[in-house]
C-alpha cells in the first residue's frame, strides 16, 4: 500500500519505519536537518532493548510531491495541523483515508457526535474552522498514541516502550476500511485494538496529557517524579477531576479510576512528556490541544476548571518567553572535571 506519514518525528517515524518494513511504499513529509538526514542515511528507529532498524523511505518537504496515498498519517503536532490542512487534499484519491495521530482533543471531536454538541467547532484545534474546511471528516479514522518515543538526534527515533494506536471510526462503526487499517498496523507489529467509542477512549489518554504534560513543562519532572512527590500528584489529580466532569457532561465513559490512570503514568518511569521534550529542544508546545482545549469545552460545558487554567496560564506564559528569547530550557547537572 502507498502510506504518508505527514509529520515523520518521533510517532510518526516509529510508525514509518515499522510499516515500511513491511514492504509498503512508505513516504515521510519532513523539514530541515530530519529531511537531510533521511535522505542521506535513511529512517532509523532504535528500540527500547536496543536493537536498531532503517528503513529507506521517500522524504520530502513537499506534500505536492507524493501523488496520492492510500493511508494519509497525520503524525505532526496538534498545532501542526492547520498549516498543512490545504495542502492535505493532493495525497487523496477516491478512497483514501486519513488517520489522525496527534495527541490531545482533535479537531473533529464534535462530527459525527449527535447530540447537543453535534458539529461544535474547538477553536482551540481548529482556528477560524481552517482544518474541518480542508480535511474531509468524512475520510478521519481516529487514532490515540500510547506508544513513547523521542527524537534522539535528526533522522533517529528512540523507542522507549509501548506499541499500542487504538483506532476508530468517529461514528463507532465496524466498517471494512477500519479493518484494513486494524490489519496493517497489527502486521507491522502494532497492537490495534478498534474502539466502538474512540472518544471515551481518547479522554483517558487526555486525562493524562492535561495534567502531566504542563506540569513536566513547568516543573522538567520526568512522569515517575509527578506522581510519586505528593504536591505534584494531587495537583494532577485536581485538574484530572475538573477534566473528568467535562468529559462526563459530554457522555464520556471513564473506564479505569482516577488513581489507575495515574498509577499507569508512573509505570512508564522516567520518560520525558512530549511537552517537556519540546521545551528543552526550544519547540512550540501542544498547549492549545492538550490544555486549552479542555478549558474551552468547560466553557461549553459550563464546567469550572480553576486547576487546569492556573496550569495552563503558566505554562502559555513559558511558551511565550521561549518563543520570544527563541530559546530552549533544560537542567543539566554543572560539568565539575
Amino acid at each position: 500500500m502507498k502510506i504518508c506519514v505527514v509529520g515523520a518525528g518521533a510517532i510518526g517515524g516509529y510508525l514509518a519505519v515499522k510499516l515500511a518494513q513491511m514492504g509498503h511504499e512508505v513516504s515521510v513529509v519532513i523539514r530541515g536537518a530530519n529531511l537531510l538526514a533521511v535522505r542521506e542515511h535513511g529512517l532509523k528507529l532504535v528500540m527500547s532493548d536496543g536493537v536498531e532498524h532503517v528503513a529507506k523511505v521517500q522524504a520530502t518537504d513537499r506534500i505536492a510531491d507524493l501523488g496520492v496515498q492510500d493511508i494519509v498519517i497525520l503524525g505532526m503536532k496538534a498545532h501542526q495541523v492547520a498549516a498543512v490542512a490545504a495542502d492535505i487534499p493532493a495525497l487523496l484519491g477516491p478512497d483514501s483515508i486519513i488517520v489522525t495521530a496527534q495527541n490531545g482533543m482533535p479537531w473533529w471531536y464534535f462530527h459525527k457526535h449527535g447530540g447537543q454538541y453535534q458539529d461544535r467547532r474547538i477553536e482551540a484545534v481548529d482556528p477560524g474552522g481552517v482544518v474541518s474546511s480542508h480535511l474531509d471528516v468524512a475520510r478521519v479514522i481516529g487514532c490515540i498514541i500510547y506508544p513513547a518515543c523521542e527524537m534522539a538526534a535528526p533522522g533517529v527515533i528512540q523507542h522507549i516502550e509501548g506499541n499500542r494506536f487504538t483506532i476508530g471510526e468517529l461514528d463507532g462503526a465496524d466498517t471494512p476500511r477500519i479493518r484494513m487499517l486494524a490489519d496493517v498496523l497489527r502486521q507491522a507489529g502494532f497492537k490495534a485494538p478498534i474502539a466502538s467509542d474512540i472518544r471515551s477512549e481518547i479522554w483517558i489518554k487526555l486525562w493524562g496529557n492535561l495534567s502531566f504534560n504542563p506540569i513536566s513543562a513547568l516543573t522538567h519532572a520526568t512522569l515517575v517524579d509527578i506522581c510519586e512527590f505528593a504536591p505534584s500528584r494531587e495537583l494532577a489529580a485536581r485538574m484530572m477531576r475538573e477534566g473528568q466532569a467535562i468529559g462526563e457532561k459530554m457522555g464520556v465513559n471513564f473506564k479505569v479510576s482516577l488513581d489507575k490512570r495515574i498509577d499507569g503514568a508512573a509505570a512508564v518511569g522516567k520518560h520525558k512528556t512530549s511537552m517537556l521534550q519540546d521545551v528543552e529542544a526550544g519547540r512550540p508546545i501542544e498547549l492549545e490541544a492538550l490544555v486549552g482545549s479542555v478549558i474551552e469545552l468547560g466553557r461549553i460545558t459550563d464546567t469550572p476548571t480553576p486547576n487546569i487554567e492556573a496550569v495552563y496560564a503558566l505554562a502559555a506564559l513559558l511558551a511565550r518567553n521561549l518563543k520570544d528569547a527563541n530559546g530552549r530550557l533544560r537542567i543539566q547537572a554543572p560539568d565539575l572535571s
